[in-house]
């Protein structure tokens, strides 16, 4: 592939134009920064530049940073609002109507932040996108920890205005894997157990990247299909994943697949209690699913994908890089 400009989960510059900070028409002529003005051969790059160390050092990075900050806070006072009102609610299937409502925000939210820093608002799409070399992992560093940062924002949010009961109730509709709830013979635990969680976990993730994220990272599908449509389907697509892993476990206690790291951190942190119990899988499930994804990115033929050079900040290339590896 011969630019990136087109892909919709870059950085904040290929969210505008050519690199700038201003919206502006681009040259119709592809151009990749990695390659020399005759596009014949990949220019050398340093271990720093292949690394991204210069984007530690970026104002322009720490400024987009702000919009992964705001856009995950305001997802999860929304998500979590949503989670606790579906739930309190008579409805039969409280699931469906929150992943309806889920796919809903997720679409209008990307939508906003897209052209701020790339659109995110997932350690996910972050640690993904940086692995296979979209932006660099110092990017992806700052963008997961304002994203965060943006969740525990968010969650106090939430915690400020609704009452002490339903905080109690509801787990502040963090993410569980097991609760502990009164039974006629004393207090009982109710949930999944960690092996089924973590599996759904990382099952749900991969198959998150694999049937939209995808999408966006392809330069030539986020062309065709247009940005509105690409990140329809990014959260159409987690919308079904939030009802099916709520819908096939049918266990109460068990909140279904995080499938973002930071949105169940966030609840985590100001609610603290139970919601410890079994948080890990909700981080090390999507993580083994992003390094499947970008196993999965190298197997399959590079004119798919790649096409003819690859990404500048491509973990691959960043190892032969370190080891002085002409790429």
């Amino acid at each position: 592939m011969g630019s990136n400009n087109n892909v919709v989960f870059g950085d904040e510059e290929s969210q505008l134009s050519c690199g700038t900070n201003k919206v502006q028409p681009c040259s119709s002529t592809p151009k990749n920064r990695s390659i020399d003005d005759e596009g014949k051969k990949p220019n050398f790059l340093s271990f720093s530049e292949r690394l991204g160390v210069p984007d530690f050092f970026s104002l322009d990075v720490w400024r987009a940073s702000i919009g992964e900050l705001l856009g995950t806070a305001v997802f999860v006072f929304m998500l979590d609002t949503i989670v606790i009102s579906t739930l309190e609610s008579d409805k039969k299937m409280p699931n469906l109507i929150l992943s309806v409502l889920a796919a809903i925000i997720i679409t209008i939210l990307l939508l906003a932040v897209v052209p701020v820093s790339g659109g995110h608002i997932n350690p996910v799409i972050s640690f993904s996108a940086a692995l296979i070399g979209i932006i660099s992992m110092p990017r992806a560093i700052i963008y997961i920890m304002a994203q965060c940062v943006g969740a525990i924002l968010g969650a106090l949010a939430l915690r400020a205005v609704v009452s002490s009961s339903i905080e109690g109730t509801f787990s502040l509709g963090g993410c569980t894997v097991t609760v502990i709830a009164p039974g006629p013979n004393g207090p009982v635990t109710m949930g999944l157990e960690t092996a089924q969680a973590l599996w759904l976990e990382i099952f749900c993730t991969f198959v998150f990247l694999f049937a939209s994220i995808w999408m966006a990272y392809d330069h030539r599908q986020a062309k065709a299909l247009g940005h509105v449509t690409v990140l329809s389907i990014v959260g159409v697509v987690l919308g079904l994943l939030v009802f099916i892993s709520t819908t096939v476990t049918a266990k109460k206690g068990y909140a279904g697949a995080g499938i973002n790291p930071a949105r169940c951190f966030g609840p985590a942190i100001v609610r603290g209690g139970h919601l410890w119990d079994g948080h890990w899988i909700f981080w090390v499930g999507p993580t083994i699913s992003c390094v499947a994804f970008y196993v999965y990115t190298k197997i399959i033929p590079t004119k798919h994908f790649n096409a003819e050079y690859e990404y500048k900040h491509d973990f691959v290339g960043v190892v032969k890089a370190l080891f002085g590896s002409n790429v």
